[in-house]
């Protein structure tokens, strides 16, 4: 398949062949032919070809996506033969002149001149640079933009201050996707009755390293009425955003990251689709609250969150997926964060697929020892993924876990590598004997889990060695699971580093075990 760079290659190279043969019949395609074909070539390679004839001015006048990410990046198509013997037949000066604007001041310079030759009705379509400038300096690249009717704004800039939002691209008619982000120290939104009355046309919105310390009325700003076509919403490193309220009718895609001072999230959309937060909320503050209403969300990443002390997750009936990891010190856990877990969990009862990381499995432990406290079922579960130490006390919550999914049939077990070197090693006694701690357990939940066990179907262990907890499981699903069709075990890598004669001991035990209770079939890795 050809690469995108051989693509820029051969595509300069006929470009220039059909100006060396004197027939140059790529300039009687159709604009938007051109336009298209030069699509695939970095801006710098599309603003050179500019000197070949009027008609190629012209098409770089014109050309509406104008990606300056890759201006201080060497192109490899410039070292095509057709290239560099067209420009010996430029003026040295011109070439020169073009080559220092597009390097001074990171590119800025260049990105003034293409807006300022630019024709007329020529729109934009994308508008992309990475820069650093002023404020002044960036309110009067975007205010240029707006002119040519961009459809796709994607800037990222640093700046000497703090600044305020450039507020010519809040009353754009033609802006659909807008991505502003900004290296330290930020920028600040005008007041609400400002944003609301604009980005009546936006479909994507991208913040990123938003300040908002002492503007309560924006956290309210995510609504039908300020935004009726949203469909997609990311908000990255908010500073002083303590509550946030979104309830975007048509709101499709929600990525919320690094907001660590948020309190109270409320989501309410009623066609949301996807739903990402990660590392947020004030681990300091009491009365933390997340509430999300969302009939048509199909997946939830909930990553590396601080537990809040309510959770209120309401009529999630077309969850497909869900990944969920909390940041807590264990020590710190008390009863109401606790119940703020089960709650949580509790609301994603509807999800075919889940996986857990290992701080939720840790916790799952915890919480299997609170007294009135217990999952709600999973009965549409298909696919469940633990991350694990697993250790003897993580045993009580995994069996929770497995009584509440009743139809699943894929069981996967990530156990972590460092804390292999602290779990108990492998004895052959285990494979013979039904009197260790851990196997009389398993036993008592036969019946609890009779469910599960009649339905799964494949499992597979991941950081698999031979202690009692690895053992004791693998032979209580072997011997229990009634239609077990495949069993997966990959060693772990502290244990492949032993002798293998000792390995294949292992395997030998585990194989006549199986041959004994059922006919899964058992894969080494």
């Amino acid at each position: 398949m050809e690469t995108r760079s051989v693509k820029k290659k051969r595509l300069l190279d006929e470009i220039y062949a059909s100006f060396s043969c004197g027939e140059d019949r790529i300039s009687d395609l159709p604009d938007a032919v051109i336009h298209q074909i030069l699509f695939f070539l970095p801006i710098k390679s599309i603003a050179k070809l500019s000197v070949l004839s009027k008609r190629w001015k012209h098409m770089w006048h014109t050309f509406p996506d104008l990606d300056f990410t890759t201006i201080n990046v060497p192109s490899t198509s410039t070292s095509s033969s057709g290239y560099n013997n067209s420009i010996s037949k430029v003026s040295s000066n011109v070439y020169k002149k073009f080559h220092a604007n597009c390097t001074s001041a990171g590119g800025a310079d260049f990105i003034d001149q293409v807006l300022s030759f630019r024709e007329k009705n020529s729109g934009i379509r994308v508008l992309r640079f990475r820069a650093n400038l002023s404020f002044s300096h960036l309110n009067a690249l975007i205010r240029g933009a707006v002119k040519h009717n961009v459809q796709e704004l994607d800037v990222e800039v640093a700046t000497n201050d703090y600044f305020n939002f450039p507020r010519s691209a809040i009353n754009s008619d033609s802006l659909r996707v807008f991505k502003l982000k900004s290296k330290y120290p930020g920028f600040r939104l005008p007041p609400s009755s400002i944003m609301k009355n604009g980005f009546k046309n936006l479909f994507s919105l991208s913040l990123s390293c938003l300040i908002m310390y002492e503007q309560p009325s924006l956290h309210d700003l995510f609504t039908e009425t300020s935004f009726p076509l949203l469909k997609k919403l990311s908000l990255d490193g908010c500073t002083g955003l303590t509550y946030l309220h979104v309830s975007c009718r048509v709101l499709e895609d929600l990525i919320l990251e690094n907001c660590f001072q948020l309190e109270n999230l409320d989501i309410t959309c009623s066609k949301l689709e996807k739903l990402s937060v990660n590392s947020c909320f004030d681990s300091y503050s009491s009365g933390t609250e997340v509430k999300i209403v969302g009939p048509r969300l199909k997946s939830i990443v909930w990553s590396n969150n601080t537990i809040t002390d309510q959770s209120c997750l309401e009529n999630l009936t077309c969850l497909i997926e869900a990944f969920v990891g909390f940041f807590v010190l264990l020590e710190d856990l008390g009863a109401m964060k606790l119940r703020s877990v089960n709650d949580f969990l509790s609301g994603l009862s509807h999800s075919h697929s889940l996986v857990l990381e290992n701080q939720s499995v840790e916790i799952l432990s915890k919480n299997n020892h609170l007294a009135g406290i217990s999952l709600r079922p999973f009965s549409k579960l298909r696919s469940l993924e633990l991350h694990t130490g697993f250790h003897k006390h993580n045993i009580p919550g995994l069996a929770n876990l497995f009584r509440s999914s009743p139809a699943t049939n894929t069981l996967i077990l990530k156990i972590t590598n460092e804390h292999n070197i602290q779990r108990r090693k492998w004895n052959r006694d285990l494979w013979q004997l039904s009197n260790s701690g851990e196997e009389r357990f398993w036993e008592s939940q036969s019946n609890a889990m009779n469910s599960f066990l009649q339905h799964l179907k494949v499992v597979k262990i991941h950081g698999f060695s031979e202690c009692e907890s690895d053992v004791s499981l693998v032979k209580f699903l072997l011997k229990h699971g009634k239609v077990l069709q495949e069993m997966f075990l990959c060693v772990a890598e502290l244990s492949k580093s032993r002798d293998s004669l000792h390995r294949e001991k292992i395997k030998s035990q585990i194989m006549g075990f199986s041959k004994a209770s059922c006919n899964a079939k058992i894969v080494f890795k």
